[in-house]
């Protein structure tokens, strides 16, 4: 077998161990979670029960999925918990094989984006839901009785969650665009109508139909556009390789 080879099953034995060794800290995090599972899916809906009138509750209409659906966002609770741990093993499967200015690059962007995701998960449970459940319900007839189905409401809270989170990453992309040379950040600032008009367009599909939750979504995504611009010079110059250094 040649050094090559060698080296290739290392790298793969060497994953698998640090996959295996974040996987089993999020089982174990889940597993100690599993009793609280229905009160951790009843903070969940706390934003959507707060909305609906005194006395309404949600509706399971699968055979299982009043215990499948707590189960699933107990996973994911433990998943975010165990969040920096998991971090951690892909900081050290990596971190070997980089030299010093690169480092310097890897570590912020994913602890940033970390923190950033986690922060539009937040502010989408803490502020928007409210706003949304708020307008929803009561533009509902009252010929109407809101009964949310808890499997539907999953849905709709993750891909709300998934969108904010993602949302707030947008620092960490003009940062990656401009450290990368893909783009100035000057030639950024002059498309910057592009950008405004793109995010209420993203807003626009997903976010319910309604003005006040678009603007919840389009002008924070516009904020951390501009927040990008202004930390990626500083970026760029503190990641900069030393041959890089030496040619300015």
């Amino acid at each position: 077998m040649s050094g090559s080879e060698e080296s290739f099953i290392s790298h793969l034995i060497e994953l698998r161990s640090r996959l295996m060794k974040a996987a089993l800290v999020v089982i174990v995090v889940f597993l100690c979670l599993m009793p609280w599972a229905g009160t951790i899916y009843d903070y969940l809906a706390l934003p959507m029960m707060q909305s609906l009138p005194q006395g309404s509750k949600m509706i399971a209409t699968g055979v299982i999925t009043p215990f499948l659906i707590p189960v699933k966002v107990t996973m994911l609770v433990a998943f975010i918990i165990a969040l920096p741990w998991v971090l951690y093993q892909m900081w050290a499967f990596v971190a070997p094989g980089l030299y010093a200015h690169e480092k310097k690059l890897i570590a912020p962007l994913v602890i940033s984006s970390s923190v950033l995701f986690i922060a539009g998960v937040a502010f989408c449970y803490f502020f928007v839901f409210g706003v949304i459940f708020h307008f929803i319900n009561n533009f509902a007839p009252q010929s109407i009785s809101v009964a949310p189905d808890i499997d539907s409401y999953f849905g709709f809270v993750m891909t709300m969650f998934i969108a904010f989170g993602l949302t707030f990453e947008v620092p960490v992309v003009v940062i990656v665009l401009v450290r990368m040379g893909l783009v100035s950040v000057e030639k950024l600032r002059q498309m910057r109508p592009y950008v405004i008009v793109g995010a209420f367009v993203v807003a626009a599909v997903v976010t319910p139909p309604d003005v006040m939750s678009q603007m919840l979504l389009a002008v924070p995504l516009c904020l951390l556009f501009e927040i990008g611009l202004l930390l990626a010079p500083m970026f760029a110059r503190i990641t900069r390789a030393p041959a890089e250094s030496e040619s300015l």
